[in-house]
């Protein structure tokens, strides 16, 4: 009499470890941007009065940290337990959950080229949300001021977006002495200059505009955003692939080993 007995009836010592590998690193990850994201709140005195989380009217860069940080470590402690531990749940709510977030990220891709001029709108909007909040957030504030340096511009789609911040706006009633002013972000950069000139953007929008271009970059952050696409359209593209090449060997490399662990428990 003759048995049937499958040739690799066990787990794959190298798809094994190496799904322990590839997630070890998104745990540890993970764990880092959420100390950072508490390290962050801790400086601003959250962790102290958790009511300044409801008063910030703009987007507080420190939530988007936590939340990387939250799905990662998650993701990160199910590959790495999954795989050791040889459970068949928890890779494959891993795989599940790479697959929906690889699929969303698809899904938002495909909309935003459809939608391309609604999706303008959303960003323009959600800029100048973030304009009127810029003094209540010191993540935020160094946020657009990192945008408006590194690309050349100055609010959303123009300087006199500004007039929308409290501190920054031309009404005779405002009493800051920021009134008609820009952030220093928006200055020109001279690379003689040594010593950072916060100051250098009080007043400017009181000249006459034609005269602006002297002073500050006049180009909206928004306009800027579209031409640089277009230039860095093979990075962007680049970036994408990697991220998703990266998804898709987590994925095969869950599924595999769900396959092995099957195979295992049914011969036995």
């Amino acid at each position: 009499m003759h048995y049937y007995r499958y040739e690799n009836a066990e787990v794959s010592f190298c798809y094994k470890y190496l799904m322990f590998s590839y997630n070890i690193i998104f745990w540890l990850a993970g764990a880092a941007f959420i100390a950072i994201g508490f390290w962050a709140w801790s400086e601003k005195g959250v962790l102290l009065d958790l009511t300044q989380v409801t008063r910030l009217h703009g987007f507080d860069p420190v939530w988007l940290v936590l939340l990387v940080g939250v799905i990662t470590f998650i993701l990160g402690f199910a590959g790495c337990v999954g795989a050791l531990r040889e459970n068949i749940c928890l890779l494959k709510f891993f795989s599940g959950v790479i697959g929906l977030i690889f699929f969303l990220e698809l899904t938002a891709a495909v909309l935003a080229f459809v939608f391309q001029d609604n999706v303008r709108e959303w960003i323009n909007d959600f800029f100048l949300a973030n304009v009127k909040a810029y003094r209540e957030d010191i993540d935020l504030q160094n946020l657009i001021d990192s945008l408006q340096k590194l690309n050349h511009c100055c609010g959303a789609k123009e300087p006199d977006d500004w007039n929308l911040n409290v501190y920054f706006n031309c009404t005779n009633n405002n009493p800051s002495r920021e009134r008609c002013g820009v952030p220093f972000s928006c200055c020109l950069s001279d690379p003689a200059d040594s010593v950072l000139n916060t100051q250098c953007g009080y007043d400017v929008r009181k000249h006459l505009k034609g005269d602006w271009i002297n002073y500050i970059y006049i180009k909206g952050c928004i306009p800027a955003l579209e031409e640089w696409l277009p230039r860095n359209l093979y990075i962007v593209a680049g970036v994408f692939i990697i991220i998703s090449l990266l998804q898709m060997m987590g994925i095969f490399l869950a599924r595999t080993l769900i396959v092995d662990i099957e195979k295992v428990k049914f011969n036995y």
